[in-house]
């Protein structure tokens, strides 16, 4: 229903001090030019477009199951009626006479699905100097939290690329060494960049975590 803005990932660094470096890997179509931006809002705007028709349709849909109860609730019917008696309102109420709940339901949602989802990965590694590392992935839709963990300097073992089989090809993957777990943490585990990505994420987090001069041993 929506363009996709989704691309190879690309790495963006940042470093708002000497002793912090975020490094983020995502799939986000860059917004550049005029004519990028532009499109970035327009599809913004028919987000907000479509969630607002799913939300009158399924008002509309329930107050017509409501009947007369529904404009009996004295003070909260007014704002009811000037919603459903403008243009949104009364295509809303056209399409709910004419749609089961079933049909209603089902396209809520789709619709809901299709309205809140995100369209990009965006997975980043924010490293504190002293402090330690957190990982980060962000969720498919923009209505639920991404997934986040700090792994504090003690507990760091290593940083290192590795690699291993996905499927019929081998993938690298940049894993921290925790003290005390099995399993390494995988950064970026979702994208899984190019090595070359994973090798200035490597030096970079290296040079942060441990001061240049250590990265340099």
């Amino acid at each position: 229903m929506f363009p996709s803005s989704s691309h190879p990932p690309t790495l963006h660094t940042t470093a708002p001090t000497p002793s912090t470096t975020l490094f983020t890997v995502s799939t986000r179509s860059p917004s550049h030019t005029l004519l990028a931006r532009s499109l970035h809002y327009l599809a913004l705007l028919l987000r907000v477009i479509v969630g607002i028709a799913i939300i009158v349709l399924f008002w509309a849909k329930w107050r017509q199951r409501g009947g007369d109860e529904a404009q009996g609730l004295g003070e909260t019917a007014w704002y009811e009626d000037m919603v459903l008696s403008s243009p949104v309102g009364q295509m809303a109420g056209w399409a709910a006479r004419g749609l089961s709940w079933t049909w209603v339901v089902g396209g809520t949602m789709i619709g809901g699905w299709a309205v809140t989802r995100r369209g990009y990965t965006e997975e980043s590694l924010l490293v504190l100097r002293g402090l330690g590392i957190q990982t980060s992935s962000s969720s498919p839709t923009y209505l639920s939290t991404p997934t986040t963990r700090f792994i504090p300097t003690t507990a760091i073992q290593d940083i290192f690329i590795h690699e291993a089989f996905k499927g019929f090809e081998v993938r690298f993957y940049l894993a921290i060494v925790v003290q005390g777990e099995e399993d390494v943490v995988v950064v970026f585990p979702t994208l899984l960049p190019n090595r070359h990505i994973l090798e200035t994420v490597w030096r970079g987090a290296r040079a942060c975590l441990y001061e240049p001069a250590a990265a340099k041993a």
